[in-house]
């Protein structure tokens, strides 16, 4: 209901500023179709704008939390 809340006064107002949370577990609903959030994923904070294939699922599926480097053998195989 908070992020609901924040939603509908930046459309109301027509903010354009992303909307701040460390809510990963909150459900993408219709009424945040065309907003922008900055989801906290452990370390800093993803930008995810929100279209109509979103509505439905979390908002912490669209910032990932760990980042692939690739393995090390396949950097140790190349001198």
């Amino acid at each position: 209901l908070h992020l609901l809340k924040k939603a509908q006064t930046a459309q109301e107002n027509s903010v354009r500023t992303p909307i701040k949370t460390w809510s990963r577990r909150s459900t993408v609903l219709p009424d945040f179709v065309g907003l922008t959030f900055s989801v906290y994923n452990g370390m800093k904070f993803i930008p995810v704008s929100v279209n109509e294939d979103m509505v439905g699922h979390k908002l912490g599926e669209f910032a990932p939390t760990r980042s692939f480097y690739g393995h090390g053998a396949d950097k140790k195989g190349k001198k």
